[in-house]
């Protein structure tokens, strides 16, 4: 299965961050499945590749060519796909993935999984939405979907395929 994981290119002020994300990387890596990610090198972004690597995984990095030029790409993986623009690799990041997984992050994170979820709701892709909710870092998100709800904005039947596990083994029912 390719899995799309979104995370940052920094790491955080949690070390604990640090840890699970190598932590899901190595379990990717171990079970067979692909990792499709941003291409960086730095940060979490890094750690996630080199632990699914490490594990014996496929790791495919899609890096716009402006990151090529500023030198950040993980030389490391796979295969790395080139892109001119960051809506390209978002759609590249898309098309590979079977399965979508948003690690604790920033705004592009924020801005990358959301795509996801609008895509759900249309009906344009059948695929877990998963917002890794480690120590809480999305429950606001997962209140501000069940607002939509209550407010007549959203259905549950749109949201059907989006989750808030708050470890691995619980992303690991989901995919399994």
């Amino acid at each position: 299965m390719n899995i799309t994981v979104y995370l940052g290119a920094t790491e955080g002020n949690n070390p604990q961050l640090k840890a699970k994300v190598a932590e899901l990387g190595n379990w990717i890596g171990a079970n067979g499945h692909r990792l499709v990610y941003g291409g960086s090198k730095v940060g979490l972004m890094g750690h996630l590749a080199l632990a699914a690597l490490d594990a014996g995984g496929e790791v495919i990095g899609v890096e716009p060519k402006f990151f090529i030029d500023q030198e950040v790409q993980l030389d490391e993986v796979t295969e790395l796909i080139v892109t001119e623009t960051m809506a390209e690799r978002k759609t590249k990041m898309v098309e590979l993935g079977e399965a979508f997984i948003a690690f604790p992050g920033g705004t592009g994170t924020l801005e990358e999984i959301a795509e996801i979820m609008s895509m759900q709701a249309l009906g344009m892709i059948d695929a877990p939405c998963i917002f890794y909710n480690l120590n809480g870092y999305y429950d606001h998100m997962k209140g501000h979907l069940e607002n939509m709800i209550k407010m007549g904005l959203s259905t549950e039947e749109k949201q059907a395929g989006i989750y808030f596990p708050t470890s691995l083994a619980e992303i690991v029912e989901i995919l399994l």
